[in-house]
């Protein structure tokens, strides 16, 4: 197993608080609408709302029937229309179409919405411009977050990396900035706060601000949360682009887990149905190979099975008096341990023949090249043969991008070569892709000549300061430099172990690429913790282009905040990839601490980033 907890570690805030405010703020926001009605939901709102309020409590509440949100016309019949939606344009007009199909057919209705997280300005003004707004009442559903797990909290906003890194849309601050304040009005007040990137750096000034117009300083109250560190994705996209190859990744990758539960087909339940389960540590099996290296996965499960079969078979010796306490205690939770226990071998099974068909180890080689710098043309015809091979248009784009970060960009002729090979492999509707991914710094081409940097260089000598300052930002903005190489020596991203690499007992976090590589974005947060702040790691944030801030609020030295002061969440605005939260996880273990996940979208798969920008 990766690692054993420290006996002193503290326990982990109870984020059960989090779904039960969510819950009685959504039952109050639908008795606003009194009788029975019928409720329109969003469809990826529907995951979510399944967590903190299921149909049986919401016909509690005289909710009738419940419909998607769907281009189609509305086949309600009630006279009482609630839509759950997101604050999106597209929404609004389908409701608007509604409401203005009803006047045209001279029928009464009362229409409410509500939005969720919040209500944006546009919303209303598209409501005002198809002649509705007078028609309908408007309301927030304050779910800011969403506890998947004991240690992991989302905000369910597919949305939000493509909204701010790629459209520049500022819009999903404000929420950050409020699911902020609820933490630390909470589990707070935090002593302590770091931060690195644009994004964070702006949610954290906003989230002051609201503070301080609150006027609820918390003081008094003993603090669950001691720490909280929040990051844009935007600094490391290396490790969001690199082969998952712990449990939980794996099982993202090939069956999508979407708001903590997954759909098992019928390749792994062995019989003609699907099965919905719930990926979190109440599952015995899961919990003890969520984190761990999938070479170490199958051996587990083999012992496991092994275990099981030795509990069934003591009832062979056991008299009446002993059967019937083994049945009435023991016989359910091994026949629950055994269906989960089946499911998680059928699951390994389906990622082997799919990961067989992909050339995975030769993948994974490859990866470890590029991060390491060598073999850079043999990894170049890996990637124009996957692309001919058509083996996955994602694939192939991600191993592009890795290419592309690690090398400070593709040289010009590279760039075309394989450009070319991909639209006539996967249709020219992908140049689009292309243009967002240059756009967004994911796989952008080398200059020609002098460099950005040098220009920036020059230019700044000539004027003070502060323009020197936005100048930087300008380029900042046009360059996207990864500086990946420079940041990898640095910080030792790259283990150097004497033969070869324990991945059943792992020494560092790296174990979550097989050894090969530390996450960027943990070696951040574990250097930083260590240090309380940012003095020592100047380098380092210059390459990844600063925005970095650290606060203490009267932070008591150790020993005297108690078990608040180990406690640290980190918040990765953009979302985040399992394999990052294994390595928090395994960090949290190795340091006493309790790392909790809070993820500023939804967990994102290693594909997420792509597809955050096609």
């Amino acid at each position: 197993m990766a690692s054993t907890a420290r006996r002193d570690a503290p326990e982990p805030p109870d984020f059960g608080i989090l779904k039960r405010l969510a819950r009685d703020q959504l039952i109050y926001l639908l008795e606003q609408l009194p009788g029975r009605k019928d409720l329109f939901i969003e469809p990826d709102l529907m995951s979510p709302l399944d967590r903190i309020a299921n149909v049986s409590v919401l016909k509690q509440h005289e909710v009738d029937k419940l419909y998607r949100v769907e281009n189609r016309p509305a086949p309600s019949t009630s006279d009482q229309l609630c839509f759950l939606v997101r604050p999106r344009v597209r929404t609004m007009r389908y409701i608007a179409d509604i409401v203005n199909a009803d006047k045209m057919s001279g029928r009464s209705r009362k229409y409410k919405i509500i939005f969720s997280p919040q209500k944006f300005y546009a919303c209303e003004m598209v409501l005002e411009e198809e002649g509705v707004f007078g028609d309908v009442t408007c309301d927030e559903w304050s779910f800011y977050l969403l506890p998947l797990d004991e240690d992991i909290i989302s905000m369910e906003l597919p949305e939000f990396f493509r909204d701010y890194f790629l459209e520049g849309d500022h819009r999903w601050i404000n929420s950050v900035a409020r699911a902020l304040q609820l933490l630390n009005s909470l589990y707070g007040p935090f002593s302590r706060v770091y931060g690195i990137g644009r994004c964070a750096k702006m949610s954290y000034e906003l989230w002051r601000d609201l503070e301080e117009e609150s006027e609820n300083d918390g003081q008094g109250r003993k603090p669950e949360i001691g720490n909280i560190f929040l990051m844009d994705r935007d600094m490391d996209y290396v490790t969001a682009l690199c082969s998952q190859v712990v449990y939980e990744g794996l099982v993202d990758d090939t069956f999508r887990i979407k708001c903590g539960s997954v759909d098992f087909g019928p390749e792994v339940t062995s019989s003609d149905k699907s099965i919905k389960v719930l990926l979190n540590a109440q599952d015995k099996i899961f919990s003890q190979i969520r984190n761990e290296h999938f070479s170490s996965v199958f051996g587990f499960l083999s012992q496991k099975s092994r275990n099981l079969q030795a509990q069934y078979d003591r009832r062979q010796g056991m008299d009446i008096k002993q059967m019937k306490n083994f049945v009435s205690q023991e016989l359910k939770g091994l026949k629950q341990e055994h269906r989960l226990l089946s499911l998680h071998i059928g699951a390994c099974e389906s990622i082997m023949k799919k990961k067989t068909k992909q050339d995975f180890q030769e993948m994974i080689k490859v990866e470890h090249a590029l991060l390491e710098g060598f073999d850079i043309r043999e990894s170049t015809s890996f990637i124009e043969e996957h692309i001919d091979r058509q083996v996955s248009p994602i694939e192939s784009l991600r191993l592009m991008c890795l290419l592309s970060i690690t090398e400070n960009g593709l040289i010009p002729k590279d760039y075309r070569s394989l450009k070319t090979q991909y639209l006539q492999s996967y249709g020219p509707e992908h140049l689009l892709t292309f243009h967002n991914l240059k756009r967004i710094g994911l796989l952008t081409e080398q200059a020609a000549g002098e460099t950005l940097t040098a220009v920036e260089s020059r230019v700044s000598k000539l004027v003070t300061d502060r323009a020197a300052g936005k100048i930087t930002d300008a380029f900042n903005s046009l360059a996207k430099k990864s500086n990946f190489r420079a940041i990898s020596k640095k910080l030792s991203l790259i283990p150097r172990v004497d033969g070869e690499y324990n991945l059943k007992m792992p020494p560092d976090m790296a174990y979550v690429f097989s050894g090969a590589y530390t996450p960027l974005s943990c070696k951040i947060v574990e250097q930083v913790l260590e240090r309380r702040g940012w003095q020592g790691l100047e380098e380092v944030v210059r390459l990844l282009n600063g925005n970095e801030f650290a606060m203490a609020d009267g932070a008591p030295e150790d020993g005297a905040g108690g078990d608040a002061q180990r406690v640290v969440v980190a918040v990765f605005l953009g979302g985040c990839t399992f394999s990052e939260i294994a390595a928090l996880r395994f960090l949290g273990k190795e340091r006493g601490h309790v790392i909790g996940t809070n993820i500023g979208a939804c967990a994102v798969r290693r594909s997420g980033v792509q597809s955050g920008a096609t």
